[in-house]
């Protein structure tokens, strides 16, 4: 009885790392819900004693947004960081400034007294390479030739830097990072994944990769990056620390805040977190995101790292309405932006699929080498792509004015007087025939090789790249529409709203309308999509247009694939992600799914009062399962509760080492109370403290539908199965993905994950 009692005290406290969850698994929502509701009853209960514990308790209620200021400001920090390098490290690649390198070539240019009014980015202060290297100020043969050379140099440094930094230091920092934050954020676990030298090195390489001229954005790195500030700065906070659903919390307040800073949108960004990324989002997460955004925005904002007062690039505003016949070519863009999102996925997923299987996968230094310089060789001798791809959306959403020197601008002006600011509809010149066969030019180029750069191993977003597609397209589009009407304005479509010398068309509209439907078509997002695009352009009257085509868009692209890039590429690396959107119409029970199926052996289970620890052992090294349900007994087969092997390894391992009489032979009870021992037995091993007493049941007549909603909404790991009151098998929720993939026609063992 003595080492009865050593064992009640020894196990009031459950032994360091009980509660915690390994690698490649999923965590217990219910569990971890039902362990925060009791720490936080503790806090209260205890705040009427002190004044010391009443501090306490409004620490830990102020502790989140806390949390989330530091959030808001390392994530925008970082952001304005990343986006003054990445400016600088573009520009770098075809000159220097000679006040100072560190300038970029607009702000290299802001002071001099020599910029001529049709350049304004090229002044004597900055020198291109050939300038530099022959010391010749005209352009000629040879400056072309070298410029061209030194460019594809620079990229391919860039994106050896990039490459090998990923490769050697962070594996993880790779892609856009969505799918798996995606995956983390309903409950799986994959550790380092959003730690420190993650965040470290996307950071660098991200500004790399962007810098060497890749068709990629760095929009979907940015949330990653937010993600991670979110992640470590949640270990300076014991709530937040000890908790992984209070933790995933956060990270769906940090997605906010990156999409915030990645296009100056914040309430964009706690849209997108809700819409795409996040798996639970109570309320209390929804005013914090609101509060994260805001915080990172102001960062950006008072960094100011554009130098227009503007969070992003591409900020424009139009001024003329629009008109409601203009809703067909609208209508024509959304279906353009849906028919290449479905081409897109389905061509990225392919490529990829074939870079898993293949041995193209075992070099992607290489790859990223080669499609770098198949990139850089193809963009240099178009004005068009060898400009960043921000700076390539920015003209295109550009409204023309009178002092616009750019091709798109070269309009011929037939008219000698404008109404106020407002220009009218021109005939198009020689500079703006000529932008639209570059621009087109651009498009293929943007089209093919945005298949292959999505997916390889440096950080790469796709926001940018799906926008710059639409808003080629719109541009063109908006361009035909608006010389149609020049010459055409006594057409009954055009009469009655569109007389001659009215500005009517504005072709950056068009662009505008253009991305949002091929961001809309890859992606599926709607609401957020939308909030995003009119927060980027400010312009309220333009939200039916946009409507009109992100909903177009993700008609046309549900109606040939349902999946968006993100859940496809969760799908092909086997995350067991259960979407929470999609409806289960098959009609099996549970005892279809559950296992251990007829053929195969029995059920492994634990008894409450009668296995030792030798047998429990022997238990957990013949087997792999991450759980065990305890019984009453092997006849009775009655449940008692449901045990975790971590839980159990770890609470073993430590009596064993601290608790004295322990030995193999020792009986392991699940019970309330032991019964009275002998003197001369070994004391027993009380784990009651570690014995999940409410495991969720279904019977097996339930049928499936229902057994997949209770997994989704309850974010359920497992869940066991009875009849009559007695155990016959288990779910978990891998079965219960197998099983939605077999009923899809799909093969069972894609889902890789234990």
């Amino acid at each position: 009885m003595n080492g009865t009692s050593k064992m009640m005290d020894f196990l009031e406290e459950p032994a360091p790392g009980v509660g915690t969850y390994e690698d490649f698994n999923t965590i217990d929502w219910v569990r971890e819900k039902s362990r925060d509701r009791d720490r936080h009853r503790e806090i209260m209960s205890k705040s009427k004693d002190s004044v010391w514990a009443l501090l306490h308790s409004i620490s830990d209620a102020f502790s989140g947004w806390l949390l989330m200021l530091c959030i808001g400001l390392m994530a925008g920090s970082l952001a304005g960081l990343i986006d003054i390098s990445s400016h600088w490290m573009t520009d770098l690649k075809e000159g220097v400034c000679l006040v100072g390198f560190w300038f970029n070539q607009e702000q290299c240019c802001w002071k001099s007294e020599g910029i001529k009014f049709d350049k304004p980015t090229e002044c004597p202060e900055w020198k291109s390479w050939s300038q530099l290297i022959t010391g010749h100020e005209t352009e000629d043969a040879l400056s072309y030739v070298l410029n061209y050379f030194i460019y594809v140099l620079w990229a391919l440094l860039f994106a050896f830097l990039a490459v090998s930094l990923v490769r050697v230091f962070a594996p993880y920092a790779c892609g856009s990072g969505i799918p798996e934050i995606k995956t983390i954020l309903s409950g799986f676990i994959i550790r380092g994944y959003l730690g420190k030298w993650t965040l470290l090195i996307k950071t660098v390489t991200l500004v790399l990769a962007v810098s060497s001229g890749l068709s990629l954005g760095k929009e979907g790195p940015l949330l990653h990056v937010a993600c991670c500030c979110g992640n470590i700065l949640c270990h300076l906070f014991t709530k937040y620390r000890k908790n992984e659903a209070k933790r995933r919390e956060v990270l769906s307040a940090a997605a906010a805040a990156g999409v915030s800073v990645a296009f100056g949108a914040p309430i964009g960004g706690v849209l997108f977190s809700l819409e795409e990324v996040s798996y639970y989002f109570p309320l209390k997460t929804l005013w914090r995101s609101f509060f994260a955004a805001l915080i990172a925005a102001f960062t950006l904002r008072s960094i100011n790292p554009f130098g227009n007062s503007r969070l992003v690039l591409f900020y424009v505003e139009f001024h003329a309405p629009w008109h409601l016949l203009e809703l067909v070519p609208f209508i024509l863009l959304g279906i353009f932006g849906g028919l290449w999102g479905a081409f897109f996925i389905r061509a990225n997923i392919a490529w990829c699929r074939k870079r898993k299987t293949t041995k193209l996968g075992k070099y992607p230094v290489l790859e990223v080498l080669l499609v770098t310089a198949i990139t850089a060789i193809l963009a240099f001798p178009n004005d068009y792509t060898r400009i960043s791809t921000g700076e390539l959306i920015s003209e295109l959403f550009n409204d023309c004015g009178l002092l616009d020197s750019s091709k798109l601008c070269d309009y011929v002006n037939v008219f000698n007087s404008t109404k106020g600011d407002v220009l009218p509809d021109r005939p198009a010149g020689k500079g703006v025939y000529v932008a639209m066969w570059q621009l087109a030019l651009a498009l293929i180029l943007k089209l093919v090789i945005t298949v292959f750069t999505f997916g390889m191993k440096v950080p790469s977003g796709l926001f940018i790249p799906s926008m710059a597609v639409g808003a080629i397209v719109g541009r063109m589009l908006g361009v035909a529409v608006e010389q149609l009407a020049y010459y055409h304005h006594d057409w009954p479509i055009f009469s009655e709203w569109c007389s001659l010398g009215a500005d009517c068309i504005t072709p950056g509209l068009y662009a505008m309308v253009g991305a949002a439907a091929c961001l809309g078509g890859v992606t599926r997002m709607t609401v957020s999509l939308v909030v995003v695009m009119f927060e980027l352009t400010g312009g309220l009257e333009y939200i039916v247009p946009l409507m009109a085509a992100a909903m177009t868009s993700k008609w046309v692209a549900d109606a040939i694939g349902r999946e968006g890039i993100y859940d496809a590429h969760i799908r092909l690396n086997g995350y067991p992600y259960l979407e929470a959107k999609e409806e289960f119409t098959h009609k099996t029970l549970a005892m279809d799914v559950m296992r251990p199926r007829r053929s195969d052996p029995t059920l492994t289970i634990l008894t409450q009062d009668s296995m030792t620890v030798e047998d429990v052992e022997t238990v957990i090294n013949e087997t792999t399962y991450s759980g065990y349900p305890v019984v009453v007994s092997r006849e009775s087969q009655r449940l008692v509760g449901f045990v975790l092997r971590r839980d159990l390894i770890i609470s073993i391992d430590s009596a064993l080492k601290k608790q004295d009489g322990i030995v193999s032979t020792s009986i392991i009870y699940f019970t309330d109370h032991c019964p009275p021992l002998p003197p001369t037995s070994q004391p027993a091993l009380k784990l009651r403290s570690i014995l999940d007493l409410s495991p969720f049941t279904v019977t097996d007549q339930t049928p499936m539908e229902i057994v997949v909603d209770i997994f989704r909404k309850l974010g359920l790991r497992q869940c066991l199965v009875t009849h009559n009151g007695r155990l016959l098998g288990i779910i978990t929720k891998k079965d219960v993905l197998k099983h939605i993939a077999q009923m899809a026609n799909q093969d069972p063992e894609s889902i890789l994950f234990n």
